[in-house]
């Protein structure tokens, strides 16, 4: 099994110190479980763009993409894998049943729940450790990532914070997978 077989990668652009196209199809060797496309301060027409460009990367390396928070973009591009925060995923829950992988961040056990009920096939769940993301904001810790995984039936994957050293802790904490975002973008996974 591959060591990258439950660890979702995040992306964010402003990580990568070569192009970033170039570290997508680093990543996409590696074969995580999935890629997911968050580039959120990009405009409809610029992440629809780029998008495109992923979505190629992927389907030569047989990764399966996720496109997050731009719902009307997957539609349009018939990708049928999403993530949302899980306000757009209640506004937008009429889209959601366009897709085969519906992915929900939440941050507690009630979000989690509400998560589940609105059809999400997995969550996020975060975040675990302190992370430059969450600036001065303590971690959950491993005890929020059992508790959640404890109150719903859907795989958790902890966010936050993770990296080479500590993702067996979250993995024996009962998380189907983890998150990865930096050490992916800065190659150091």
């Amino acid at each position: 099994m591959c060591i990258y077989s439950n660890i979702i990668c995040i992306t964010n652009r402003h990580l990568c110190d070569i192009p970033f196209l170039q570290r997508i199809e680093t990543i996409a060797k590696k074969h995580p479980k999935y890629i997911v496309l968050r580039e959120k301060d990009l405009s409809v027409d610029e992440y629809n763009k780029l998008a495109k460009e992923v979505i190629k990367i992927c389907k030569r390396e047989n990764i399966d993409l996720i496109l997050h928070n731009f719902i009307d973009t997957a539609i349009d591009l018939e990708v049928k894998n999403i993530h949302l925060p899980l306000h757009i995923a209640k506004e937008e829950k009429s889209k959601l049943k366009y897709f085969d992988v519906i992915g929900i961040s939440t941050h507690s056990i009630k979000e989690a729940i509400e998560a589940e009920n609105l059809g999400a096939t997995y969550i996020t769940a975060g975040h675990v450790f302190e992370t430059d993301c969450k600036k001065g904001l303590k971690g959950r810790g491993l005890d929020f990532i059992k508790d959640v995984a404890n109150n719903i039936n859907i795989p958790v994957y902890g966010i936050g914070g993770i990296n080479k050293h500590n993702i067996n802790d979250v993995l024996k904490s009962g998380a189907a997978g983890v998150c990865i975002m930096s050490e992916f973008m800065k190659d150091k996974i």
